[in-house]
């Protein structure tokens, strides 16, 4: 799903992905195939709308101290 041509279809990767792949599999103790399913199936999770649990909104951060020097600077004295 991703923008660019080569994705993780076999068919469509070069030799140097296709063995890339091969290594991360066999460190990860899969086989190719399951590999590739499992990195298409969450890449498909992490682009999925609405599936993120949204996270509250953090609080404004305090400025910093040079941020705060400039405030201070603009104000009339």
């Amino acid at each position: 799903m991703s923008g660019r041509s080569g994705g993780t279809d076999p068919r469509r990767m070069s030799e140097g992905q296709r063995a890339y792949e091969a290594r991360r599999a066999a460190k990860a103790g899969m086989s190719l195939e399951r590999w590739l399913a499992e990195k298409e199936k969450r890449a498909r999770e992490a682009a999925a709308p609405g599936a993120a649990k949204a996270e509250p909104a953090k609080p404004a951060k305090k400025p910093g101290f040079f941020a705060r020097l400039l405030e201070r600077a603009q104000k009339p004295l």
